[in-house]
């Protein structure tokens, strides 16, 4: 009799399919390893040019007094507690949140009360347009990619200490100068259509907000003032004198 050839269950994948799918799984942590590389081998190079020892001599260079007193203007300048809500920034709850205000002595003192008032909103907000217009604008994109494809390139050629162009060799210190002044002139060129469409935005619906909020009924922490103490007896000395001079 002739042996009958027993067939695997069909619920167990074929060997084919599993190396595929092996492949597949390992691809985004190969790309991943890679780019973590590169990434590693950027700070390397950034350690061995000495950049980071001159960034350490020209902060050691500045005065303690106005290390202080910026550190304490940025951080008054964006403190948290600085940002408006939803609900101050556009009165919601208020019985007239906007409206026009016909006195020009009024309106500017409204405009300058909202500019000191949401000058951090108006800031987030000219952030927040700034990178949506960079999302929708391809070229910038693509030129921002070329640009990283390119800074990748040179830190690979230099990985030995050199880069040769046109038979010239060039330092890795050189190479990177010069890459760090191309991309500035780059961003520059590609970005500047994306700032001006933002800051004008940003500028127009600043002063729509600015000019038609009334926010005069809100102050900052500095207005308040604190009462402390405690009245004595049920009522209070000048509550009497008023009523002894009825």
């Amino acid at each position: 009799r002739k042996a009958k050839s027993i067939k695997p269950p069909s619920f167990l994948p074929k060997t084919d399919t599993m190396a595929v799918n092996n492949t597949s799984g390992s691809a985004p942590g190969s790309t991943l390893g890679t780019l973590m590389g590169v990434m590693n081998t950027a700070k390397e190079k950034w350690d061995s040019s000495g950049a980071n020892d001159a960034m350490n001599r020209v902060a050691a260079s500045v005065p303690q007094g106005t290390k202080d007193y910026l550190s304490a203007t940025t951080g008054e300048l964006f403190n948290r507690q600085r940002l408006r809500g939803v609900t101050v920034c556009f009165g919601i709850g208020e019985e007239r949140p906007f409206y026009v205000e016909k006195s020009p002595a009024l309106l500017i003192a409204r405009v300058k009360h909202n500019f000191t008032f949401f000058y951090l909103n108006y800031m987030l907000l000219t952030a927040l347009l700034f990178c949506l217009t960079l999302l929708i604008s391809p070229s910038a994109i693509i030129g921002i990619g070329l640009l990283g494809a390119l800074w990748v390139y040179v830190i690979q050629q230099t990985q030995k200490g050199t880069l040769v162009i046109a038979g010239k060799n060039i330092s890795q210190n050189q190479a990177t100068t010069g890459l760090i002044i191309f991309s500035g002139f780059t961003l520059f060129f590609l970005l500047r259509g994306v700032f001006w469409y933002a800051l004008c935005s940003s500028g127009f619906l600043v002063l729509v907000h600015a000019g038609l909020r009334d926010a005069s009924m809100h102050q900052d922490g500095d207005d308040h003032v604190d009462m402390v103490g405690e009245v004595p007896g049920e009522t209070a000395s000048f509550l009497n004198d008023n009523n002894n001079g009825v």
